[in-house]
């Protein structure tokens, strides 16, 4: 049982790229330089992003009234696929002729 535990001390079980237990892997310089220049992109993003060009009053409703129209557009391209609508006494009115009315 020891030699087995000594023999296998640095041994990664299974796979060594995948699982639990995997081989961690070693650090380069381009992935480090990749990360700084990812980081400061970001950064540079989270910039910008933090001064808006409009402000909150002016950005409130201001696509309301195209929105609006928009949607009266889908809207009417939707119904007119469908006909018009038929009601009950349209259809039924002509067995009314023989009622009589006291």
């Amino acid at each position: 049982m020891f030699l087995t535990a000594l023999l296998r001390r640095n041994r990664i079980p299974g796979r060594q790229w995948i699982g639990k237990h995997r081989r961690p892997r070693t650090v380069s310089f381009h992935a480090k330089q990749n990360m700084i220049r990812r980081l400061e992109i970001e950064a540079e993003n989270h910039y910008w992003l933090s001064m808006p060009y409009l402000t909150a009053e002016q950005e409130y409703g201001h696509a309301a009234i195209r929105r609006a129209e928009a949607f009266a557009a889908i809207k009417a391209s939707s119904t007119s696929k469908f006909p018009p609508h038929r009601f009950v006494v349209d259809q039924l009115n002509h067995l009314n002729v023989t009622r009589k009315w006291s």
